[in-house]
């Protein structure tokens, strides 16, 4: 599994360890990524995701799944959101 946002696209970032003796050594920092379902409102089901908290925190502060995917931009998404996104554009024009 890749350890990466399906929302936001953040992934693991490299840095270094600075002791107190001033020595480096490589490392990576990883996103706090939780697997979580979404309820899309508008396909009337929910979603499994891989999403960071700082996403989740998003979805609630934009009013929902489907209002985040909407103004969310294509690059950042993962294939399976991509997906979710096209099917509530779908949606949407049937209504």
């Amino acid at each position: 599994m890749s350890r990466r946002c399906e929302l936001t696209g953040k992934g693991p970032i490299t840095g270094n360890n600075v002791s107190h003796a001033n020595n480096k050594t490589k490392r990576r920092f990883l996103p706090n990524l939780q697997d979580v379902s979404l309820q899309s409102e508008t396909l009337g089901r929910s979603f499994k995701l891989r999403v960071s908290s700082a996403a989740l925190r998003s979805v609630d502060h934009r009013g929902g799944l489907d209002a985040y995917l909407a103004r969310a931009k294509d690059e950042e998404l993962s294939a399976n959101a991509l997906k979710i996104k096209r099917d509530l554009a779908k949606a949407a024009s049937a209504a």
